[in-house]
């Protein structure tokens, strides 16, 4: 269920049988001819789907994250790293305060990586509580990863692995071909005007787009995945 349907005395009350809560997190940044919410929009559904049979709240997408190489595309924002760890300190530490002991981040942006190790310092300071943060990156978790090289392995940023119905732009066309991959290492150890420079158009290669049908087997792995660690991902 998701935080915004509910109010507050309804959260109350699920806190007296229940301590999980979902945060998911992505990004507002370029994604070729796809929405710039790409990931926020499908952290939050993914983790909504997921979470919707257990019971289990949804917090909004947090719509920032870290991705300073897209800035040379309008509309991409990034937040310093030191931001960005203390926003999620600050969630964290309000969770905690209401009563919230098992906490899933569901991730939808590669470039929020970093702040797995503010979970782990989160976790292992001294509290009165035994709290437990997970870590998801919804999009290369094992069986999502593999239902999605089942069709192509070439799975690129801005690319047909992101191309669901609820990323496209109304009025938009897609290319329906594909473009040269660009090496992840590259893409690394390349300021942001160079990137925008290797990839025009943001795409950053393989197929732009693929069947709904495809999609849909690579969107049902990925809910029963975050649904699964929701469920049963804890540590009792």
């Amino acid at each position: 269920m998701r935080v915004f349907d509910t109010n507050w005395m309804q959260i109350e009350q699920y806190l007296q049988n229940d301590d999980r809560i979902v945060l998911p997190t992505g990004s507002t940044e370029q994604h070729g001819y796809l929405s710039l919410g790409t990931d926020a929009i499908l952290a939050e559904r993914v983790a909504v789907e997921a979470a919707e049979p257990l019971g289990v709240p949804v917090l909004p997408a947090i719509p920032f994250g870290l991705a300073p190489y897209f800035a040379s595309y309008p509309g991409s924002m990034s937040l310093r790293m030191s931001t960005y760890i203390e926003v999620v300190r600050d969630l964290l530490d309000g969770l905690e305060s209401q009563g919230f002991r098992r906490i899933a981040i569901v991730n939808g942006h590669g470039g929020n990586s970093p702040i797995a190790g503010l979970l782990r310092e989160w976790v292992c300071r001294s509290r009165p509580y035994q709290m437990q943060v997970l870590f998801h990156s919804w999009y290369n978790a094992p069986r999502t990863a593999a239902a999605a090289d089942q069709f192509d392995k070439d799975q690129m940023h801005g690319a047909w692995v992101e191309n669901f119905a609820w990323t496209r732009v109304p009025g938009v066309e897609v290319p329906s071909g594909s473009r040269p991959v660009v090496a992840r290492e590259l893409i690394g150890n390349l300021d942001a005007a160079s990137i925008r420079q290797l990839a025009p158009d943001g795409t950053m290669g393989g197929a732009y787009q693929r069947s709904d049908e495809d999609m849909q087997v690579v969107w049902d792995a990925g809910v029963a995945e975050v649904r699964e660690l929701i469920e049963k991902g804890w540590v009792s």
